[in-house]
Parts: structure tokens; sequence; C-alpha cells
């Protein structure tokens, strides 16, 4: 009788296991270019958004408020008029549309404001590596060097009814940080708002737990929580987050970065240049 011609139960298995182990071998090179893709989009959005800052302080002669309120500081509770700085740059990003339907004259969170600004959700204002992007925004402008609340004194170039000029930063834009990721937890205020959603501060080490001069945060006394924390940066890349100085340049600054350096990047006018890398 001829002889069968076939695989046998072992020969199978071994096929099957080689398969197995080149695709475990494949699949991280695959997610990785992924990732290195996704970075390439979120660095391009935060680039786009570096120049409708720019080009909105060409228009204007100054940087747009970080925040717009009658008085300060800015709570995170929903209330007061507390336009922020991205709905100022819009039209400058090429949004032209999305900003014709803000009502100016009332606040951003009466309801003829606070559905869109909340609800709408604009691809360049979020990071593609987020898993689940329920909050609208992932990118916010410098608001301080320490944790502290978002008000007139900060440091940054981004707070509250601000309007910083070239001559205001007389570190140098190539030396201070304007806008950069975060991806803490947020409000759900939206991105219209110029409260923690868009402003962060460089007092809190990136990816890390939040900082002031004299150590860690203490907890708020009662009745001052709304204004415990605005919080730092952040992103969900592994290692850091991208950042973009004031020169309209991109860095990636890496978490482990000196607190001493990443603070003085934070303050536009502290009179000393950064003493290490970043």
């Amino acid at each position: 009788m001829p002889r069968r011609r076939g695989f046998t139960l072992i020969e199978v298995l071994v096929v099957i296991m080689i398969i197995a182990i080149l695709i475990s071998l494949l699949l991280p090179a695959v997610q990785q270019a992924r990732e290195a893709a996704r970075q390439v989009k979120c660095r391009n959005n935060l680039m786009q958004i570096g120049l409708g800052l720019r080009n909105y302080e060409v228009a204007h002669g100054c940087l747009p408020p970080g925040s717009v309120n009658e008085k300060g500081p800015i709570a995170n509770d929903g209330k007061g008029y507390q336009f922020g700085w991205l709905v100022q740059v819009l039209p400058y990003l090429e949004q032209a549309s999305v900003y014709s339907y803000f009502n100016f004259s009332v606040g951003v969170y009466d309801p003829r404001n606070a559905n869109f600004a909340v609800n709408v959700k604009l691809p360049m204002f979020t990071c593609p590596s987020k898993p689940s992007p329920s909050d609208p925004g992932d990118y916010a402008g410098c608001h301080h060097d320490v944790e502290a609340p978002i008000d007139v004194d900060n440091h940054g170039v981004l707070f509250l009814n601000s309007s910083i000029r070239q001559e205001e930063i007389p570190d140098g834009t190539s030396h201070t940080l304007f806008i950069g990721e975060h991806s803490g937890t947020t409000s759900g205020l939206g991105w219209a708002t110029g409260t923690r959603e868009t402003l962060r501060n460089t007092g809190t080490p990136i990816n890390g737990a939040r900082l002031t001069p004299a150590g860690p945060l203490p907890l708020p006394s009662p009745g001052k929580e709304k204004y415990a924390e605005v919080g730092g940066f952040g992103s969900i890349h592994s290692g850091g987050a991208n950042f973009v100085f004031g020169d309209g340049s991109m860095h990636f600054i890496n978490e482990r970065v000196s607190m001493r350096v990443y603070r003085q990047l934070g303050h536009r006018a502290d009179g000393e240049l950064p003493a290490g890398g970043y």
C-alpha cells in the first residue's frame, strides 16, 4: 500500500510554536511603530497650537490672557466668566467657525456656551496616544513656576488676565515654556475654560507628585479645596512630555529633569538661565 504523506502531531506543534514566537517578536515592534506615529501626531498638534499662539501675538502685540475673569484666584467650581486662552487662538488655528459659536457677552459656563465648550472635541486638542479620549483637551499653557492658584501675579506666560509681551520675558523665549502636554485628572469643565483644564505649572514634576518650594503640597484648609491644586504637565508617552517653547521650538523633556531647571523654564523672568540639560 502507498505510504500516506503528512505532518506528525509533533511537527505541527513545532510549526505553531515557531509562528507564535515570530508573532511575539513582531508585535512589540508594530506597537512601537504605532506609538512613534502617535507621538509625531501629538507633536504636530502642539506645534500647530504654538504657531496659533505666535500668530495671535503678532496680531495683538501680546499673548492672550490665560484666563479672563473679573477677580481671582481662579476656582475650579464652574462659576464666573473664565474664558480661556485656547478660545482666543481659535481664529489662528483655522477654527474661525468654531470661534463664532461663542457668545462673549456671557461667561463660558452660561448655557449658551457651556454645552458647546464641553462637548465639542477638536482633534488638535487631543493626544492621539490617549486610550480613551473622554476629556477633550490634553494641552495646557504654563501659568506659574510653582504649585499655586491661577492668579494675576503668576510667573508664567498665560495666567489670569495676562497680556504678556516679548519684553516681559527677559529670560528669553527660547528658555521659557509656553505650552505642554497634561494627562492628569481634570475637572470636566471643558477646553474653553481658563482653569486647570488648560493651564498648568512647573511646580509639579512631569508625570509626578505635586510640590511646592517647601516640599509636598499640604492638604487644603476647609473651604479652600477649590483652589487646592492646578497641577502639572505630563503625558501618556513614556519617560516625559512634549513642550513648545516661546521661540516655537519643540522639546521632549525627560520626567527626571532637575526640578530647579524645570522651574526655571516655567518662570519668564527669574533672571537665571537653565543650569542643565532637559
